[in-house]
């Protein structure tokens, strides 16, 4: 073996070294870098988008998410639920819902896109308390009346399982029904509107 082979030899081993820690380094660069693509938390605060799984979802259940800092109820209402919701009507401040609560393609009395869905923001509209959910119907604190709803245990207003406030309550308003729109059948996502809006 003379010098020459063994400076090929050097050679080469240096270049694929150098070559391999390189690769590293750019790998390593490009991971923050596309991470930074990313909405900061900050971000989502502030109003990005959040995309929820209600694909195991079962009948009656509520799940809670946050959106631009406040809590988002999703309900998967049963056909006794909105049966209650219809005979809710004359207990209601405001059974259409004509007060700007909701965008503007949520119309009707379940206040949703699929009437199996309730997306309503979980503050009262009083002072701003969170209200607890309460599906049972006739429990024996909120009386015979009760079709099922949510119930804010700071001044005592009442709200259907559509978000609609009852008569008579500290309550001035519906509870908010933010921007959404489902992605397919398991899917919906908070703070974007459907295409077709």
């Amino acid at each position: 073996m003379n010098d020459r082979d063994v400076s090929q030899g050097r050679r080469r081993f240096l270049i694929g070294a150098t070559s391999l820690v390189g690769g590293v380094g750019v790998i390593g660069a490009s991971v923050p870098f596309v991470a930074s693509w990313n909405p900061s938390a900050r971000a989502e605060a502030a109003g990005a988008p959040v995309t929820v799984n209600i694909g195991k979802m079962e009948p009656g259940q509520q799940i809670t998410v946050e959106w631009r800092g406040k809590p988002v109820w999703i309900v998967r209402r049963t056909p006794d639920m909105l049966d209650h919701i219809q005979a809710a009507n004359d207990l209601v401040k405001d059974p259409e819902s004509k007060a700007p609560q909701q965008p503007a393609y949520i119309e009707g009395i379940y206040r949703s896109i699929k009437p199996e869905y309730a997306v309503l923001v979980g503050i009262c509209t009083h002072f701003g308390c969170v209200p607890t959910y309460r599906p049972k119907v006739a429990p024996e604190d909120l009386g015979a009346d009760w079709l099922g709803g949510f119930f804010c245990p700071c001044h005592g207003s009442r709200y259907d399982l559509a978000g609609r406030v009852w008569r008579a309550q500290p309550a001035p308003l519906n509870l908010e029904v933010p921007p959404y729109r489902f992605d397919d059948e398991s899917t919906l996502t908070i703070g974007l509107d459907p295409e077709a809006a």
